[in-house]
């Protein structure tokens, strides 16, 4: 279900729940981990869900998603780089095809503001581009490794990476999973990451 929300954030707090019944979060909904994140529907757990977008068209999609399925969640129209929560207030993060559009300085920033406020011990989920992309050195080279494709007024940076570069990115985390894997567009690949904070 959040998987659809892809230029959203969504930050998750649990309550109450013992690390022994969470479960792991999968690509369609968001569910449990070693963080506490549980399943959203169905499952019994308690949890409330922030979505941060820096554009209201974007919170909008996520307000009528929500609403066409029940849901409940906090909306925030907030920049990636200085979230409006607390420090160590979240179990879980879900960053999907977001943090990597600038430069890799801008991706370091994006993924320091996610480490503060994630408790230590939770979790982040997200995708990277790698550099095995067919995308990677296609149009205007604006920094090391990123590239802006187009000429029109939505066109942005795209930080690529590979594996020495995510490490560098996720020092204060540890990888629990990371695969690249090929999107639906033939490829299209991209780093899914599941890391814990340290």
């Amino acid at each position: 279900m959040f998987a659809s929300f892809t230029k959203c954030q969504i930050h998750c707090r649990v309550s109450g729940i013992p690390r022994s019944e969470r479960k792991r979060r999968t690509r369609s909904c968001c569910v449990a981990s070693r963080a506490g994140v549980g399943r959203a529907i169905g499952c019994g757990l308690r949890f409330a869900v922030e979505a941060v977008d820096g554009a209201a068209a974007g919170l909008d999609f996520a307000r009528r998603e929500a609403a066409a399925r029940e849901l409940r969640l906090g909306l925030h129209q907030a920049d990636a780089d200085a979230l409006p929560f607390a420090d160590e207030s979240f179990d879980y993060v879900l960053s999907w095809n977001v943090i990597f559009h600038g430069t890799m300085g801008d991706v370091g920033h994006r993924l320091a503001e996610i480490w503060r406020i994630l408790k230590p011990g939770a979790l982040y989920q997200g995708t990277m581009l790698s550099k095995r992309d067919v995308q990677f050195g296609r149009g205007r080279h604006v920094a090391p490794d990123t590239f802006i494709r187009g000429s029109d007024a939505k066109a942005h940076p795209h930080y690529y990476c590979d594996l020495a570069g995510l490490a560098a990115l996720f020092a204060g985390f540890e990888f629990l999973s990371l695969t690249q894997e090929e999107q639906r567009r033939p490829g299209s690949w991209h780093w899914h990451i599941l890391a814990e904070r340290r």
